[in-house]
């Protein structure tokens, strides 16, 4: 098996390229490290079955030799990244996939895009079933994101029904692990960044804003179950454990053994009030839920930011 990962250096295409290694694939990562981190391919790097292609894929991809899978894994994907970098994720989400469709098509290959809970937007559905088309606000700040995925889903299925690409999409709620960035921007890293300095924990709004978080290898192995099982309608991945954001920096600060006290900033524009994924379908389909307790994948984590921040 032969897989191209786009965003191979990004926090969850390193693990993905390292899992597929594992299981004897030969992977080419494409990434050009405008979010990735050259630091996240060193595990597997001089792998002998690992190539790396330094490429925009908002550009024409050329790439020789036969492929079996696409992985589309390029994007900013946090508020932080896509805030600075609106429209080079809207292009990544239109040309970038329209690139990386249009190369499955020339090879043959099976196609899987990485989409996101945000194509729900600020829902009114609780939890959220991949059949609720979503509340988003197209103009908004993060307009920019959720608009660039639904979008990519949207064109996935158009390369279905018009050209038979075999796809997936995978709907991936908040996942956490070693590997974030230490300035993400999102909850986790960021709480885990200021419990382990003793900082301040900044919670936004009144921090009973809800969201689900999975370790990332529970996210990993269902990407690979939706491969080798899945069907062509999106697929919710996440935990559901629901929690308010108050509660995991509580949580953080426990787990750390932090000084750090909590403080609260305004709310950001269009920041969903809840968030939690409805996971029947992949249960059904896949035989797939997380494994992974959220305090031990909490644990874990917390050792690869102490190792990172010399703690």
């Amino acid at each position: 098996m032969r897989v191209l990962v786009t965003g191979a250096a990004g926090f969850i295409g390193s693990h993905l390229c390292e899992a597929l290694l594992r299981r004897d694939g030969d992977v080419v990562g494409m990434d050009n490290f405008v979010t990735g981190a050259a630091d996240n391919l060193a595990v597997f790097e001089r792998h002998p079955r690992f190539a790396f292609v330094r490429h925009d894929i908002t550009e024409y991809i050329r790439l020789a030799g036969p492929l079996d899978w696409v992985l589309h894994f390029a994007s900013p994907a946090s508020p932080r990244d896509y805030l600075e970098l609106p429209i080079q994720t809207l292009k990544v989400g239109a040309l970038g996939t329209h690139n990386a469709l249009g190369l499955a098509r020339a090879t043959g290959a099976r196609f899987l895009l990485a989409s996101t809970s945000e194509v729900y937007g600020d829902p009114l559905v609780h939890p959220q079933r991949e059949d609720y088309w979503g509340n988003v606000n197209p103009i908004g700040p993060r307009g920019v994101y959720d608009e660039a995925k639904r979008f990519a889903e949207a064109m996935t299925m158009a390369y279905h029904r018009t050209h038979g690409v075999d796809t997936r999409i995978v709907r991936i709620f908040n996942t956490f692990g070693p590997r974030q960035r230490l300035n993400d921007g999102r909850a986790i890293p960021a709480f885990m960044t200021q419990a382990l300095t003793n900082a301040p924990l900044t919670v936004f709004g009144d921090g009973s804003q809800t969201r689900s978080f999975m370790y990332i290898s529970d996210l990993v192995e269902g990407v690979w179950q939706l491969m080798q099982r899945g069907s062509n309608d999106p697929v919710n991945m996440g935990n559901p454990q629901e929690m308010t954001l108050l509660d995991l920096a509580k949580r953080i600060i426990r787990l750390a053994g932090s000084r750090s006290e909590i403080v609260f900033r305004p709310l950001p524009e269009d920041d969903p009030k809840v968030r939690q994924p409805d996971i029947g379908r992949a249960r059904a389909r896949l035989g797939w839920e997380p494994r992974v307790d959220t305090d031990e994948g909490l644990k874990l984590t917390l050792e690869w930011f102490r190792e990172k921040l010399g703690r």
